[in-house]
């Protein structure tokens, strides 16, 4: 595999670019190398560069859930195009994707669309302080929120510690009103609703995606939405990575819990940026300018973005493509596992709908802590080797892999071909050392 035109251009880009990229995973720094560049996409297929075609298991980290440039979402697009690019006007498109969502999530009558899943979050704890009149939120170690201050924390050793600031440039004040659970510990919960009284809300994506793929045991969940209740307390649902992509609307409903606040991405706006935030309509009739809770966006609603929303949901309901991910996540899942056997590597595999992640380790992953179990050296080398067999991944163990409605069975020799070499190659550098 030739990355020449890749470091050319990664090279190029340090001058200008804060380490020649704009989101830090795509530097490739978990795992070494050369970042990739990419040059076009197409169907299941994403193409670098350098002319390196791989089968696309990223597809920029969930939203291309049909595969790349969808007939009908491009349709949609072009003809958005031609009306003009951005008004900072309403526009009938948010009223027809706005009544889409809402009809796809029980309990949320209101939405109100953002630019990106890190807006959507930080607006619905702001709504949550405004709705209880309290300060403090809770969210889970291993969770990501997005990078806005509040949620940048780093849990300590104890389940119930006080929360530090897990980015230079946050002030402890913007984290003092943060307290840190742990994913899957309803103890480590109720230690800070007995200690503390001024709680507005909960926060936690109810399949944790950027720990890799794990998946919250019902007692757990239904435990939080019985305490919550019996608190007073919001319970917020980041399903940014979630949403759309289980079921049509969202994973809380497959796992028998109704969020009070509910915040999306990604899915929603099939390619472009958008995000949201819903509930029900006394906590949204909170904001302005129904009420005194102020959140503006000039591109929020953005009307070639809804347009592409808009495409994708259609094409969802038609496809009905539920099925098929699970089955194909499952069939993933058993070549991982049975190509790790084969090859004596230790390997724990995670899958929820269209979303999988494989593990180096021998423990069952759980929580956070869990996770950070896994040999992360093998997961480069599997990384690499995936790459070099033309599947791209996610550069990190800690990151979900996507499934589209693209994906067809040539796609699925391709993979297993790709784990079967890549495992072999794992196996053999765990024996040098």
């Amino acid at each position: 595999m030739k990355l020449d035109n890749s470091t050319t251009l990664f090279n190029k880009g340090q001058k200008n670019l804060v380490g020649a990229v704009n989101s830090p995973v795509r530097a490739f720094k978990s795992v070494g190398g050369v970042p990739v560049f990419i040059d076009h996409a197409k169907g299941s297929k994403i193409f670098d560069v350098d002319g390196n075609e791989y089968i696309d298991l990223v597809l920029s980290y969930g939203p291309m859930i049909l595969g790349h440039r969808h007939k009908n979402v491009e349709r949609s697009i072009k003809k958005a195009l031609k009306k003009g690019y951005t008004f900072g006007a309403s526009t009938n498109k948010e009223i027809k994707l706005a009544k889409m969502v809402c009809d796809a999530f029980p309990g949320m009558d209101k939405v109100r669309f953002v630019s990106s899943g890190t807006e959507a979050v930080l607006s619905a704890i702001r709504l949550a302080r405004a709705y209880t009149g309290h300060n403090k939120i809770i969210k889970f170690s291993g969770c990501y929120h997005g990078h806005s201050d509040a949620l940048l924390v780093a849990a300590g050793s104890g389940l119930a510690t006080l929360s530090l600031p897990g980015s230079k440039g946050v002030p402890d004040d913007a984290v003092k009103n943060t307290l840190i659970a742990e994913y899957n510990n309803i103890e480590s919960v109720t230690q800070h609703f007995d200690t503390h009284d001024d709680i507005a809300a909960v926060i936690i994506e109810p399949i944790a995606g950027n720990m890799g793929v794990i998946e919250p045991s019902q007692e757990f969940l239904q435990q939080l939405r019985a305490l919550t209740l019996e608190k007073g307390i919001l319970l917020i649902m980041d399903e940014v990575m979630t949403g759309f992509r289980s079921k049509f609307g969202g994973a809380q409903e497959l796992l028998g819990v109704e969020a009070d606040i509910t915040c999306l991405g990604k899915v929603i706006g099939g390619g472009f940026p958008v995000g949201a935030y819903g509930a029900r309509n006394e906590i949204m009739e909170m904001v302005a300018p129904l009420g005194d809770m102020y959140q503006a966006g000039t591109l929020s609603g953005n009307p070639i973005a809804m347009a592409s929303g808009i495409a994708t949901l259609k094409q969802l309901k038609k496809q009905k493509p539920y099925k098929s991910f699970h089955k194909k996540a499952t069939k993933i899942k058993d070549m991982l596992l049975s190509s790790a056997e084969k090859y004596g590597v230790d390997l724990k595999v995670n899958h929820f709908g269209s979303m999988i992640n494989p593990f180096f380790t021998s423990q069952e992953v759980t929580d956070f802590k869990s996770a950070q179990s896994s040999n992360t050296e093998s997961f480069k080398v599997f990384f690499w080797q995936m790459m070099e067999h033309g599947v791209f991944l996610p550069p990190s163990q800690f990151e979900a892999w996507f499934l589209s409605s693209a994906l067809d069975k040539k796609d699925m020799k391709k993979i297993e071909n790709a784990i079967d070499f890549s495992m072999a190659k794992v196996a053999e550098k765990q024996k040098i050392k």
